[in-house]
């Protein structure tokens, strides 16, 4: 146990028992005494007490009036009543009062161990039930953050079980980027690392005290006010949209609530420009040649569109991870041995803010330039493989095989075989086959075309031969696919 009370009047039996309970055994980190029962109130009403020990018979205020008036406190202690035989009826008292043991004067060292013991037990069972009563809301907790659709009877069963801990007046949602777990502190209730983002659910009256406190080094998202179960959603998605802000603008604290930087329309014409296809495709073409200056260039103002608002979260975000993904398909081998600092930067919301990121992301695109570079300085067919790739990612939707790609290259057929597949870690076939089928799957989710139609902007002439490659690829077949993404 952490902190145990003792309200005694008589010096010598107070000191007394804080020797017994020094000496027996359990574990105790704080003995607090005090020698009234309004004094005991006072502590009791500015810190949490495990146990207190209390006389029967003290000046100001009695143990009886004294466990009266602490009944209104949020946090009780487990008490114990200290008392002679004359006191008997008393104690008797406090005992429907609640008061766990009660103790005879003169008091025995062997009295004070057994309650102890038997008390830390308690606490003990006390703590590990709230443990696991924690972790089981925390769980329904995220589980009402992540999840679109809830049915009502399934949200009127966790309003009815968890109203009572979530069901705040006014409370926001904070999210910041996940670092190591912290401790939870009361008002609050905290939840490491939900989607890359540490969260903390906060009533309204301790929301500034929070960011001025444990939030103050972070940058921070913040929701608007909300109230109950049901809101948690909302307020969490808020939350999140207000924390990439915060990322991509380098502002300690963005509110959900703050209105947007009010940029010139002829600089968000700027900013559209960078996320065309051209320019995504520019930052990736860019990798391996002699044009270093132009690779820094062309991300710098990437950067700076985003932090400036140029170009929104949501666009910053499908701008990087369009360029993973080529990459990935691209420089498959190089990257083989860069799976986790690859894996570091793909998460660009657990760093702090885009300056943060910048200064990590360019020093490592930098180094993979060079190594590209120096590469395919030392083997000219290495240049003409990415030559190669180049060209099956803008045409992939002709009649391609590799007679016609290492003719459009100027390589012998056999070499560029032996090439390709040590460049790309995959066969020809299969490395065609995997552009069509990602480009197939785009144009399922985001357009209304026909399979026929789909089939024949991926380069297949034969639907049927297209549906039974794609169910091969992807488990069901281009109409099921379409459905199921439909749902989500």
């Amino acid at each position: 146990m952490k902190t145990v009370l003792i309200v005694e009047d008589e010096k010598i039996i107070r000191q007394g028992i804080r020797t017994m309970i020094q000496r027996s055994g359990v574990p105790v980190e704080v003995v607090i005494e005090c020698n009234n029962g309004e004094m005991a109130l006072e502590i009791l009403q500015e810190q949490k007490v495990d146990v207190m020990f209390t006389d029967i018979r003290m000046p100001k205020l009695n143990g009886i009036e004294l466990l009266q008036k602490m009944q209104d406190l949020p946090d009780k202690p487990i008490t114990v009543a200290i008392s002679g035989y004359a006191d008997f009826s008393y104690a008797v008292e406090m005992l429907r009062m609640g008061v766990r043991e009660y103790i005879l004067k003169p008091v025995e060292r062997e009295r004070i161990q057994e309650i102890l013991q038997k008390l830390e037990e308690e606490i003990q069972a006390r703590k590990e039930n709230r443990q696991v009563s924690k972790k089981l809301g925390d769980r329904q907790l995220k589980y009402l953050m992540l999840n679109e659709q809830i049915l009502d009877e399934e949200m009127d069963l966790l309003q009815a079980e968890y109203e009572s801990r979530f069901g705040i007046q006014e409370f926001c949602i904070c999210a910041t980027n996940s670092r190591e777990k912290q401790e939870e502190r009361d008002p609050y209730i905290y939840l490491h690392g939900i989607e890359g983002n540490d969260v903390y659910l906060v009533p309204r009256e301790n929301a500034e005290l929070l960011l001025k406190n444990e939030l103050q080094q972070e940058y921070v998202g913040v929701s608007a006010l909300h109230g109950g179960v049901r809101e948690v959603k909302a307020a969490y998605d808020e939350a999140v949209l207000a924390r990439h802000r915060a990322f991509c603008t380098n502002q300690s604290v963005v509110s959900i609530s703050d209105k947007e930087k009010r940029v010139p329309q002829t600089l968000l014409e700027e900013g559209e420009k960078l996320l065309k296809t051209e320019m995504k495709l520019k930052r990736v073409q860019l990798l391996g040649t002699d044009k270093t200056e132009e690779v820094v260039r062309v991300w710098k103002s990437f950067f700076f569109a985003a932090k400036k608002e140029q170009i929104k979260p949501e666009a910053f975000e499908e701008g990087m991870d369009n360029f993973f993904s080529e990459i990935r398909k691209t420089y498959r081998n190089a990257l083989s041995q860069d799976v986790e600092r690859l894996q570091k930067l793909s998460s660009y919301y657990s760093f702090s803010n885009l300056d943060a990121y910048e200064t990590v992301f360019m020093d490592w695109l930098l180094e993979f330039h060079q190594s590209i570079n120096n590469q395919l300085e030392s083997n000219s067919s290495k240049q003409k493989i990415k030559q190669a790739i180049l060209y099956i990612q803008e045409n992939y939707a002709k009649d391609l095989n590799m007679a016609v790609i290492s003719n459009e290259i100027s390589m012998n057929y056999s070499l560029f075989s032996y090439q390709f597949k040590e460049y790309t870690g995959t066969n020809f076939v299969n490395y065609l086959k995997g552009i069509r089928m990602e480009a197939a799957k785009k144009l399922l989710v985001e357009t209304d075309l026909m399979i026929m139609e789909i089939s024949q902007k991926v380069g297949y002439d034969n639907e049927k031969h297209f549906m039974k490659t794609f169910k091969g690829y992807y488990g069901v077949s281009p109409s099921e696919y379409r459905k199921n993404a439909q749902l989500r």
